[in-house]
C-alpha cells in the first residue's frame, strides 16, 4: 500500500519485511509456520526474506533444540529500532485506514483478509 511504502521509503525495508518485523516486535520469537500466517506470507516468501533480514542485522534464526527442522525467528534490536522509529507514523496511517472505513467496516475487511489467508 502506498502509504506504507511511503513511510518505510527511508528505512530501506520493504512492507514485507516490516510485517515480519512488526509480528516479531508484537507476539515475541515464533517458528517460522506461525510467522507466515501471521505476516499473510507464503512459507517460501518468509523464508527468503526472513534470509535476507538475518543478512542485515534484523532478525535472528535458531533451530529448535528437539527439532533441528524447525527454527526460531526473533527481531533484533536493530530491527526493533525500526520499529519503534515507525510505530507513531504507523498508528497515523492505520487510524486513517479507519477514518476513511469506519471501524465496522475496518473490522469487517480484516475479518474477509483472514478468511482468505486461510485457503
Amino acid at each position: 500500500m502506498a502509504p506504507i511504502r511511503e513511510m518505510l521509503a527511508d528505512s530501506g525495508i520493504t512492507e514485507q519485511q516490516w510485517r515480519i518485523l512488526r509480528v516479531l516486535s508484537e507476539f515475541g520469537p515464533q517458528d517460522g509456520t506461525l510467522l507466515s500466517e501471521r505476516t499473510s506470507l507464503l512459507p517460501s516468501s518468509q523464508t527468503r526474506i526472513v534470509q535476507s533480514m538475518l543478512e542485515r542485522g534484523y532478525v535472528t534464526r535458531t533451530a529448535d533444540n528437539n527439532d533441528r527442522r524447525r527454527q526460531t525467528v526473533a527481531i533484533t534490536p536493530a530491527g526493533q529500532t525500526i520499529i519503534d522509529n515507525h510505530l507513531d507514523e504507523a498508528k497515523v496511517i492505520a487510524a486513517r485506514f479507519q477514518e476513511i472505513l469506519g471501524k465496522d467496516d475496518l473490522e469487517r475487511l480484516l475479518e474477509i483478509l483472514a478468511k482468505l489467508d486461510e485457503l
